[in-house]
């Protein structure tokens, strides 16, 4: 996917590019091309970006270190703020940050990657941890109910407890 210029997307038809894809991401390593629509509109001071994408990768198992094949599936939405960054001379030494600052952002004369931005959005919905299907269920037991012996240092401090 090539990089979109933020002015030129502002005179498209209802200052909007939509687009479909089908390939692969660098740095993603997929089984099949990552195929779907995105759609990037400029709405002045910020871009609203959104994406429905899927494609198939090789994920291996947490729990029983077995491969297994994953139907990786977003459909997301982002805006991206349209400002000009700070020259670093121009940073204050100490600054006070609310969470409302921390947001992307991007310069309103620069370039979008929408391929950066997918594999971003991708890898974010890479699950963790990774369970095959298949996978047996973790078995947990209660510790009270446990065969297992207490050590007797630790006995002393029964003693302690309150009663329920």
């Amino acid at each position: 996917m090539e990089k979109l210029y933020i002015p030129q997307i502002a005179k498209a038809v209802a200052a909007t590019e939509t687009f479909d894809f089908k390939e692969f991401i660098e740095g993603l390593e997929t089984l099949t091309p990552v195929q779907g629509v995105m759609s990037v509109r400029h709405v002045g001071s910020f871009l609203e970006v959104s994406a429905k994408a899927s494609t198939i990768m090789t994920l291996t198992c947490d729990r029983t270190l077995v491969q297994f094949n994953y139907r990786l599936v977003i459909d997301n939405s982002e805006m991206i703020w349209l400002a000009e960054p700070l020259p670093e001379s121009e940073y204050p030494r100490e600054r006070e940050v609310e969470a409302g600052d921390l947001v992307e952002s991007l310069s309103p004369n620069g370039y979008f990657d929408p391929s950066s931005w997918l594999y971003e959005q991708l890898t974010l919905a890479i699950p963790y941890p990774k369970i095959a299907p298949d996978a047996p269920a973790l078995e947990l037991k209660d510790q009270q109910q446990s065969d297992t012996p207490v050590d007797k240092r630790w006995s002393a401090l029964s003693s302690l407890q309150l009663p329920e």
